[in-house]
């Protein structure tokens, strides 16, 4: 099959993934979306949102819709790096036997992630980035397609552990998750108060998944969107030269080229579900906020005169 051909083919599989995820989750199509690209760009994404908004039960069901391994991993103050990556006992002829911790599935719900010491944290990290864990010595390889999918709380920050700065460069995207509106709180409160339970069904497999992510990295993409792309990426630096008057004011450290990388791999993604065969500068624009709002480091001076993430990646367009 031509890549023309799976493109189109893509575009449809996708409308009827969403779909099938709508039959769970009401309304959050954006953060669906947005989790979703990350997937199939291959990257991981943090969701930034209060408790009971359905972040467990919308990763579940992306997971089902996929038919990927999910498992839910929930971070804790006295949690260990082995609790998640697995751990070495002796069995009965007295042979050390792995045993293999939740971290071994395709899709992994870091619950809470800033609630568990850094040391826990790094384990994540190795997994993230290398598709792989190193336990005892022993090098462990992943199933892909591999995607982590951590979340935090932004109200009680009493007793956590804020992400260090490169631990949050290796998520894709950082998700906020809003309240719904009303309308669509009152079609989840029927839907969750009935005895009817929605049956989703596995739409694709890890392979055709990979197959898919392979074929988005294929997707070709003029230079000016890339040179868009790097130059966006820049004017975050505020030492740089093409930063703004914003920026200078407000940032303190800017993103680095890992987001000039996840712009332009989410950007073929975003242009590949609307059917378009090479992204453009509007596809770069459509993914910027998630992308770099955890990257860019403000000063104590935007937080007393209230300067948001967004305002300021506004500025950059």
């Amino acid at each position: 099959m031509s890549d023309v051909a799976a493109i189109e083919q893509f575009v449809k599989r996708y409308k009827d993934l969403k779909t099938e995820i709508a039959k769970v989750i009401v309304g959050q199509d954006d953060v669906v979306n947005q989790i979703l690209i990350s997937i199939f760009s291959g990257g991981h994404s943090l969701l930034v949102g209060v408790p009971g908004l359905a972040k467990t039960l919308m990763v579940n069901t992306i997971a089902q819709a996929l038919g990927l391994d999910f498992k839910r991993i929930q971070f804790t103050p006295d949690l260990m790096p082995s609790d998640i990556l697995g751990s070495e006992i002796l069995d009965e002829d007295r042979h050390f036997k792995f045993i293999k911790g939740p971290i071994f599935a395709n899709i992994i719900l870091a619950d809470e992630i800033n609630r568990t010491p850094p040391k826990t944290q790094a384990a994540l990290l190795e997994a993230m980035q290398e598709r792989a864990i190193t336990v005892a010595g022993n090098h462990y390889k992943l199933e892909l397609p591999y995607f982590v999918l951590a979340t935090q709380n932004p109200i009680e920050q009493e007793g956590t552990y804020p992400l260090p700065e490169a631990q949050l460069d290796r998520f894709m995207f950082a998700i906020n998750l809003d309240y719904p509106s009303f309308k669509e709180e009152v079609e989840i409160v029927k839907s969750t108060t009935s005895d009817n339970q929605a049956q989703v069904n596995a739409l694709f497999s890890a392979k055709e998944i990979t197959d898919f992510q392979h074929l988005i990295r294929r997707i070709p993409i003029a230079d000016n969107v890339i040179e868009y792309a790097v130059t966006m990426v820049g004017k975050t630096r505020p030492n740089g030269g093409t930063a703004n008057d914003l920026v200078k004011n407000y940032i303190d450290w800017g993103a680095g080229p890992r987001a000039s990388q996840n712009l332009i791999l989410a950007a073929k993604t975003h242009a590949a579900i609307l059917g378009k065969f090479s992204p453009d500068i509007e596809n770069v624009q459509a993914v910027a906020h998630s992308i770099l709002r955890h990257r860019i480091i403000k000063n104590y001076k935007a937080e007393a005169e209230g300067v948001s993430e967004e305002q300021i990646i506004k500025s950059l367009f």
